[in-house]
């Protein structure tokens, strides 16, 4: 009986994997087509700004999709907030600066200190991420430099958006969690063959 039990909750496991795993690369799909095809007919400036805004949004689609719908909107607010944060630093700098390696440092440095001080200080990597990604995006396209704190924060609430979408999808085409500690199947699962329980 005992192995009928394991057997079946390997398999709920592999269902709910791939599951996972399919939702979370249509999701992908659909945001980078999204931004690199659908946005780019109300904004676009180059196709290299248009493919780093189309990573940077499926990155946030990732990031966001989580196990449960509490960690996914956990996940989009802390994302939306270290990009927001580091947003607003890198477009006072490059309304006036251009990118510059000692410019990189001193942002980074700060997005990190802002989200500290604003007592966020779990989202200190993703504002530095965020922030490298900007400076180095704004170098890649320097016409219009102060653009890419803004296009930035576009592509991450358009991927924040698809990644709790795909999340909520997921959870209600999973069902609820398997209860593996209670030996029986969850409500609307079947259980283990009868045959296999009399063993």
């Amino acid at each position: 009986m005992l192995a009928s039990l394991g057997r079946w909750a390997t398999r709920v496991k592999l269902r709910v994997a791939v599951l996972d795993s399919v939702i979370l690369a249509v999701a992908c799909a659909v945001t980078y087509l999204l931004v690199a095809r659908v946005a780019i007919h109300v904004y676009t400036r180059s196709r290299a700004d248009d493919l780093i805004g189309a990573l940077w949004a499926v990155l946030a689609t990732i990031f966001v999709c989580r196990d449960t719908q509490r960690e996914s909107m956990k996940a989009a607010v802390s994302r939306l907030a270290a990009t927001a944060v580091s947003a607003v630093l890198c477009l006072i700098y490059l309304s006036f600066l251009p990118f510059a390696v000692w410019g990189l440092a001193v942002l980074i440095g700060a997005s990190v200190l802002a989200v500290i001080l604003i007592g966020r200080p779990g989202d200190a990597i993703t504002a530095a991420i965020t922030t490298a990604v900007i400076l180095v995006a704004s170098e890649v396209s320097p016409q219009h430099a102060w653009e890419q704190p803004i296009l930035r924060l576009a592509d991450t609430v358009v991927g924040a958006a698809v990644g709790l979408a795909a999340a909520w999808a997921g959870l209600r085409l999973a069902g609820p969690p398997p209860k593996e500690t209670s030996g029986l199947p969850p409500p609307g699962q079947p259980g283990p063959p009868r045959d296999s329980m009399a063993a």
